[in-house]
């Protein structure tokens, strides 16, 4: 069975733009293949010392894969959870690769540039992680990684990865899917791209600093609800789905068609021409509401102890296959 590989991170708490966007796509795709697909999902927790090294990495853990669960994800003998610190062969399949890429190729990545810029110094964990990220997906000979536009980079690199060590020591590696097919495997071409309430030029972020800029997965029902009430719109005083010229209205307009699980053509038909804001305010500020309330409750049922279960029998099956993968690499580089 060939294999879908995505990770989540257990450094942070989720936006509504996080969950509609990558989580529910991603439920939605397990859902649908995990009994063609090995469906493997992991915490990529090696990743978020990167950034974090004073969080409870162990706790949260936990409580990003009990979001799995929460949003309906239904389990079988094709869905692996694990965490990345608990399968060694990451680490190791690592360095080799490191003795694989090029200083250049590495220094190029987007990312790297990005969060380097203007620091005096930084850790070398930001510069190698996009090896890792390849070790990652290498070890299952994972065909679909689902990933965000800011990945494609990162996926790009472990393809030619793969491809280099495959031409120089034998074929070992499965190359994965280019990002273009990575995309229409997983069905959102356009993507759902959820804005900021404030700024709606800018995509919903938890690292924005403005509080009322974004909503929270752990966000009660009421103030994500006010939050939707004070959203940024426009003076046009028309409803109109037009991401250039009402970015705003759009945003909440798109919001309401993920959640209530209505086409947005659907949604836009049935608001086009009304010029009431606050009644289509209250409309989406009762969707999300709802939402929450139902995810929460969802959310407070699961016990740590269904997921350390789950972590168990994930880890024992991931060490299996990681560790064959790896021997086949340490093989072919002559390590054994």
């Amino acid at each position: 069975m060939k294999t879908i590989l995505t990770g989540i991170r257990s450094n942070s708490e989720m936006t509504l733009g996080n969950y509609l966007g990558a989580l529910l796509p991603m439920v939605r795709l397990a859902n649908e293949h995990s009994d063609e697909y090995q469906i493997n999902i992991f915490v990529p927790d090696l990743h978020s010392i990167i950034s974090d090294v004073d969080g409870d990495l162990k706790k949260n853990s936990i409580r990003s894969l009990k979001y799995y669960l929460a949003s309906g994800l239904e389990l079988n003998e094709n869905i692996h959870f694990y965490r990345q610190s608990y399968v060694p062969a990451h680490s190791e399949l690592c360095w080799i690769l490191d003795c694989v890429a090029t200083m250049g190729e590495t220094s190029r990545m987007i990312q790297f540039k990005e969060k380097s810029n203007g620091q005096d110094s930084c850790n070398v964990g930001i510069f190698n992680y996009p090896i890792l990220m390849a070790a990652d997906i290498l070890l299952y000979d994972a065909t679909y990684v689902p990933i965000g536009e800011d990945q494609f980079q990162h996926i790009e690199l472990t393809r030619n990865l793969a491809t280099r060590f495959n031409n120089r020591f034998g074929e070992t590696f499965t190359v994965p899917a280019k990002t273009s097919d990575q995309v229409k495997f997983m069905g959102e071409e356009d993507g759902i791209r959820i804005r900021d309430l404030i700024n709606p030029e800018k995509k919903m972020s938890k690292s924005t600093k403005a509080e009322n800029s974004k909503i929270m997965m752990d966000d009660s029902p009421e103030r994500a609800a006010k939050k939707i009430m004070s959203a940024t719109t426009d003076s046009l005083g028309e409803i109109n789905f037009d991401i250039k010229n009402q970015p705003g209205i759009s945003n909440l307009m798109l919001i309401e068609s993920v959640v209530s699980n209505t086409s947005l053509s659907e949604v836009v038909e049935n608001w086009k021409g009304k010029t009431r804001y606050g009644e289509l305010k209250k409309k989406v500020a009762e969707s999300v509401s709802g939402l929450l309330s139902d995810f929460q409750n969802r959310l407070g049922q699961i016990t740590d102890e269904q997921i350390l279960d789950l972590l168990k029998e994930g880890e024992a099956y991931a060490n299996k296959i990681a560790n064959q993968k790896l021997l086949e690499a340490q093989k072919a580089f002559g390590l054994r």
